[in-house]
């Protein structure tokens, strides 16, 4: 009789606790990640989420506890095995770390320094081949009429667009991202999170995101993780799960702002 074997988690953290002396970011946290899923880290500010993203990319080290990544153990690696694996794991950010004086493009390219020997120095220091790809990871995220220009010449959404491509530069397996829409605007903030959808399901990449807004969580990921202080309190696919359960995540925040205006306002009418 044959029997079938699950492939291995690209991810695997077991009992990581990271204790700040006075704080604790992160009490006991367990976690597998299966290579495709695309996964939201979902809670309040402090709870946990970017640190535990923190440790996937060796950022930070866990007090107690293991960090695999693509069957490596993160705190044991030294710095080049380290490097090697970011190369494998790229990573966006809330406030984007674009150079602004730079061209979009130039920024883009520089999601290739690890694949490349000595610094660059402008776009004529890359080999054309690179730069033939970075306009094509331009042209995905819907920006190649924007490629000459000055980053800091665009809003937000186009900005957290350009990192994506930056990202994509680095031909990761894993994607990790740490608050990418916080600073953005509702509907930028859809464009955005709809575009790492898409692209993770192209490229078969497996996607850990942080958020803290629920709608988000539930129209984007396969799976939601609840972190509260430090904690895992939720970790269920999104197909089924209600808006009110994944709010008990927060405690007693279980009402927005929005929906606490909405009903003030119905009060009075």
């Amino acid at each position: 009789m044959s029997t079938t074997t699950r492939p291995a988690p690209v991810i695997r953290v077991t009992g990581v606790t990271k204790d700040y002396g006075s704080a604790v970011g992160l009490r006991g946290v367990d976690l597998t990640v299966n290579r495709g899923e695309v996964v939201v880290l979902l809670g309040l500010s402090g709870s946990g989420k970017s640190t535990l993203l923190r440790h996937l990319d060796g950022l930070e080290r866990p007090s107690s506890g293991e960090v695999e990544v693509l069957g490596e153990s993160v705190p044991r690696l030294r710095a080049r095995q380290l490097r090697r694996l970011r190369g494998r794991v790229a990573m966006i950010f809330q406030q984007f770390e674009l150079v602004p004086s730079l061209t979009v493009l130039e920024n883009v390219l520089t999601g290739a320094v690890g694949q490349l020997r000595g610094p660059r120095l402008g776009l004529g220091s890359y080999p054309r081949s690179f730069r033939l790809r970075a306009l094509a990871h331009l042209e995905r995220v819907g920006l190649l009429a924007r490629a000459y220009d000055r980053a800091d010449r665009l809003s937000g959404g186009q900005q957290q667009r350009v990192a994506i491509a930056r990202a994509l530069m680095q031909d990761p397996e894993i994607l990790l991202a740490d608050e990418p829409v916080a600073s953005l605007d509702p509907e930028s903030s859809r464009q955005v999170m709809a575009l790492i959808r898409e692209i993770a399901a192209d490229d078969g990449l497996t996607v850990v995101c942080s958020l803290h807004q629920v709608d988000l969580a539930l129209g984007w990921g396969d799976r939601v993780v609840g972190l509260r202080s430090g904690e895992i309190v939720l970790d269920t696919p999104t197909a089924g799960l209600s808006k009110t359960k994944a709010m008990e995540i927060y405690g007693r925040v279980t009402t927005s702002t929005a929906e606490l205006q909405l009903e003030f306002t119905g009060a009075l009418l």
